[in-house]
């Protein structure tokens, strides 16, 4: 029915209720008032309905400041009903359309008068948009984008009516949804032979986004909107209206953790809530963009959007609000995070292509103060730069800190040693010795004997303490080759190695929410890392899904080399449950997270424990450590600081690491790891950017430092 006839049908409806109260002007008052409401409602129906924007809630540090909000900014926006005039595939379907008439050639000559009509009043709006800012061309652009998203839908809708006995329609009847759109629209048309007739079906298709409108330009000034409701007044179709964007005021600070939002277009996401009308993606909506915290909690951050209703008199009969979304706060530290990210970017290597990453962990929470990924981006940018972005050499979107695995190197010593203790492989004082020779075919040589023609026998009592303290190859190669390959694969399991990590979700008390959740669920992106014989790149959640260890495997892995692949988040998770005595806790990105705290207690014996902490105490305190040159001022031990650490170098590919803990006299202690790529010494490299880093956990509160 069309908006002439429609018109009709209204008045001659409400006439034709005014003769009926005209008869029953004797009627009590309450059937006064019922009569009264029906006219009402009847205004109602054919009335209009508006459908009002989404705000997407919050992001916010764990001292409540912003990440991420929702800005109004005023845009003129042109309705559906207006822009269509300028798509040929509309013209054309309402052309065959009109050839159907009973007098097609009066049909034709409406439809041409009433195109040119609205021809000509588009092509002005467009015109007067391009005074703010950007060309007719790029806004005429916008406007081909906006219908064709419009008719791939009604094309859709088409192949959904009439193409239920096709094979494509057969495989996904219990998922419709789940078709893929081209496939959909080719399936259609090779079902339907002609090509006019595609058109005339997808031309009866109404939906609702074809009540909805775009936003065409932005309007960037208070002069702006007032000239620009100047401009438009009066054109039916055009409305100068604030709409919500998305700004970062930390631009790219945490970029990889807090995400980005971009246009809902993939099907994924228009999906997610395509059984809720007031929340279900519109054309020009946006969507968090995979993956960061925008994209995983998109459930909660998404708003719902409310709806005004007009009656036939233009007066508004029934308004639901807005809902906004939901607020998400997370346990990082937006400050500590500049602050650290400033760190790297000093270092000239940066600028150079390597890539670097950083994880802080508040031991005692477990929360995540920090992750740091380098190359980084300016997520305020991440939407109009995507593209740049993605075929950047340097990979500035890949969150190295969780989804980037780089082999363990010496790093992974202390957890190996922790499985020989735990197993009864070896006594904390049997000496493995480490002479002035090299290695038998097969095993690995001992670095300082690389370097300077020596063993550590040369320097000490190689047992377990000063093994830790030497990193030496030769002691935990063939340590490791005693463990029982089972065995040291389940400790290295449990302290989080070879598998994802749960981040943690925010508490969520809504209903719908949670079946939501439950039928989409969404996670980051994570390296599972490898502790067995075959790499792994999907999602694990058991040690049945990564194969076993082999007893070839264990000397190479017993220094972190050969299948032995882990992730700083990994690493930092593996210290911090060191530095609890053996409790291991999953970490937590969410201050709203409901998850308990107590952690597992891994069961470590006091002797284990002493000999960890004594050899790594030893890695930075005491001369011949492998960290000792950069701490040995002793300057954040005289501020009542006490360090447990772990230095780590690879090769092929080159990476230094630095991993361990720092406690302070008040109970308080941060757990860290830092990765450097193509770094050649984890004592040269990525030990100094780690003390800088605890220097500024003190200045910011995290560690209670003494003044020197």
């Amino acid at each position: 029915m069309d908006t002439h006839r429609t018109r009709i049908f209204a008045i001659m409806s409400l006439l034709a209720l005014t003769v009926v109260l005209g008869r029953l002007c004797c009627l009590q008052l309450g059937d006064r008032k019922a009569i009264q409401e029906r006219i009402r409602r009847l205004k109602e129906q054919q009335g209009q309905t508006y459908a009002l924007g989404t705000i997407r809630g919050r992001i916010l540090d764990r001292k409540g400041r912003i990440l991420a909000h929702d800005q109004a900014v005023f845009s003129v926006r042109v309705a559906y009903q207006l822009t269509q005039y300028a798509d040929p595939n509309v013209t054309q379907a309402r052309r065959l359309n009109a050839l159907q008439r009973k007098n097609p050639a009066r049909a034709l000559a409406d439809l041409e008068q009433m195109a040119a009509r609205n021809t000509a009043i588009l092509e002005q709006v467009v015109a007067g948009c391009s005074r703010f800012g950007d060309p007719c061309e790029v806004l005429w652009t916008r406007i081909r984008r906006y219908n064709q998203w419009i008719w791939s839908h009604r094309l859709f809708q088409a192949w959904r009516r009439h193409c239920q006995g096709t094979e494509l329609y057969k495989k996904f009847a219990d998922r419709i949804n789940a078709v893929p759109l081209q496939q959909a629209i080719a399936d259609l048309q090779a079902h339907v032979d002609d090509p006019n007739q595609v058109l005339i079906l997808a031309g009866k298709i109404d939906l609702a986004e074809m009540h909805g409108s775009m936003s065409l330009v932005d309007l960037k000034t208070d002069d702006d909107v007032l000239a620009a409701e100047l401009e438009f007044n009066g054109i039916k179709g055009v409305k100068v209206e604030p709409r919500p964007i998305r700004l970062y005021p930390y631009g790219p600070a945490a970029c990889h953790i807090i995400g980005w939002v971009g246009a809902a277009t993939q099907q994924a996401d228009l999906d997610l809530f395509d059984q809720d009308p007031q929340r279900r993606y519109l054309p020009g909506d946006v969507c968090g963009r995979e993956d960061g915290v925008e994209y995983v909690c998109e459930v909660l951050l998404r708003g719902s959007r409310g709806k005004e209703t007009y009656d036939v008199d233009g007066r508004l009969s029934s308004q639901v609000p807005n809902r906004l979304g939901n607020d998400v706060q997370l346990t990082i530290d937006i400050e500590l995070q500049v602050a650290i990210e400033q760190i790297f970017a000093q270092i000239p290597r940066a600028t150079q292509g390597q890539g670097m990453a950083a994880v802080i962990l508040d031991v005692s929470t477990s929360d995540i103060l920090s992750i740091v990924s380098i190359h980084s981006y300016n997520l305020n940018e991440a939407r109009t730069n995507y593209e740049e972005l993605a075929n950047d050499p340097n990979r500035p979107l890949l969150n190295r800190a969780l989804n980037m695995q780089y082999p363990a190197g010496s790093v992974v010593k202390p957890i190996v040693l922790v499985a020989a203790l735990q197993s009864g492989a070896i006594d904390p004082q049997k000496v493995i010795n480490c002479p002035s020779q090299p290695a038998p075919e097969g095993w690995p040589n001992c670095w300082i004997f690389r370097q300077e023609g020596r063993g550590h026998d040369s320097l000490w009592i190689n047992n377990a303490r000063n093994a830790l303290k030497g990193s030496c190859n030769v002691y935990f190669s063939r340590l490791a080759d005693v463990i029982p390959p089972d065995k040291l694969q389940q400790w290295l399991w449990s302290f989080g190695f070879g598998h994802q990590l749960d981040l943690g979700y925010p508490d969520c008390n809504d209903p719908a929410d949670k079946g939501l959740l439950e039928r989409h669920p969404r996670r980051f992106r994570q390296a599972a890392g490898q502790i067995s014989t075959r790499p792994t790149y999907s999602w694990i959640d058991t040690m049945q899904q990564i194969g076993p260890l082999l007893q070839k495997d264990l000397r190479l892995v017993g220094i972190g080399q050969g299948n032995c692949w882990v992730t700083p988040i990994q690493v930092a998770t593996a210290m911090a449950t060191l530095a609890r005595d053996g409790v291991f806790k999953m970490p937590r990105l969410f201050a709203t997270d409901p998850r308990p705290g107590e952690g597992v207690d891994l069961g470590l014996s006091a002797e284990c424990i002493q000999t960890i902490r004594d050899g790594l105490r030893a890695v930075v305190y005491e001369e011949h450590g492998t960290a000792y040159e950069v701490f040995k001022d002793g300057l954040l031990q005289r501020r009542g600081i006490r360090l447990f650490g772990k230095t780590g170098s690879t090769q092929q590919p080159a990476n230094a690491w630095f991993a361990g803990w720092a406690e302070d006299g008040t109970g308080r202690a941060i757990a860290i790891a830092v990765v450097i790529e193509g770094g050649t010494s984890g004592s040269a490299d990525a030990a100094p950017v780690a003390r800088r880093i605890i220097e500024r956990c003190i200045e910011f509160g995290y560690l209670a430092g003494k003044a020197p």
